[in-house]
């Protein structure tokens, strides 16, 4: 039971540090949104969204991998 616990919480705290992750890049791409642009800026606002979009998946990944243990956990599948 413990190990079960130990392993909810584990993959909790990734979840939860991907999420802030994501959260930051969020706001990384909205602070080069919110300025007049140059050709340089554009480029560096469009590689702030592929780097959102990369954390996404990988909160994505890890709400998925927590939402599984949960279901082991409470479902027995």
């Amino acid at each position: 039971m413990d190990d079960n616990v130990s392993e909810l919480d584990q993959l909790q705290t990734a979840y939860k540090a991907a999420v802030e992750e994501w959260i930051a890049a969020i706001k990384r791409e909205e602070a080069l949104a919110s300025v007049n642009h140059t050709i340089a800026e554009v480029d560096k606002w469009e590689g702030a969204h592929f780097a959102e979009d990369e954390i996404r998946g990988k909160v994505k990944a890890a709400k998925k991998d927590y939402e599984d243990a949960l279901r082991r956990k409470f479902f027995d599948f």
